[in-house]
């Protein structure tokens, strides 16, 4: 398994849809592509997608997949996990994905203010001790950080299993004045009006939690 994982490190580490920011280069200036991903990475002028803890990159692929017009980058810190959606992309020719292996916290080290246009946010650490909010990725220190690169009147989605922290997130947009454009704590039982992406591209961790019989929790808000 060890030898599996190292293997996946160094072949993520050789990809062209790959980057890495460390601590260090995030205090001294952070990724060289911060502000020019348009014009280096992608050559286009299209929206740029996030899907922040990634995991294996399935949405950032399916999203990707369906909407050819738009470029997608997926971020996590786990090296092993990004291989599969970067080797995918590449296999598969896919020219609007990247991937970033790095800390959400260093996330503004990585792209420029009003770089980005929407955020997907996909079954995250629900981080449950109360001595752990400041690490919820929907706490308002992110958030902030959010704000900070995407567009005006950029837009955060969010899917998770934990209801909890579905609630948590609600009150954190209301409590905030953030404008709260869609919410259901069950959305396969509440499919009304929504894109077809929302419940037809699953990651690996919510078809593991659906198959479980946990609900789906999604909200939608605009910062």
């Amino acid at each position: 398994m060890a030898k599996r994982k190292l293997k996946k490190f160094a072949e993520v580490a050789s990809f062209n849809n790959c980057f890495f920011l460390s601590f260090e280069d995030s205090k001294a200036g952070g990724l060289p592509l911060k502000g020019k991903w348009n014009e280096i990475y992608f050559k286009n002028n299209n929206p740029i997608i996030l899907e922040l803890g990634c995991g294996k990159g399935e949405y950032t692929i399916g999203l990707a997949e369906r909407f050819p017009d738009k470029n997608f980058i997926g971020v996590d810190i786990k090296g092993n996990r990004i291989w599969t959606g970067a080797k995918t992309a590449i296999e598969k020719k896919m020219n609007n994905v990247a991937f970033i292996r790095t800390r959400i916290d260093f996330i503004d080290s990585c792209f420029d203010d009003n770089e980005i246009n929407e955020i997907w946010i996909t079954f995250p650490d629900p981080q449950p001790q109360k001595t752990r909010i400041r690490n919820r990725l929907t706490n308002m220190m992110f958030i902030n950080r959010y704000k900070k690169i995407l567009i005006h009147d950029g837009i955060i989605n969010l899917k998770t299993d934990n209801e909890p922290f579905y609630d948590y997130t609600r009150e954190v947009v209301e409590e905030n004045k953030l404008d709260l454009l869609d919410n259901t704590n069950d959305l396969y039982a509440d499919r009304k009006n929504r894109d077809e992406a929302l419940t037809s591209i699953k990651t690996y961790y919510e078809k593991k939690f659906s198959d479980l019989g946990f609900k789906i929790c999604y909200l939608k808000f605009r910062v």
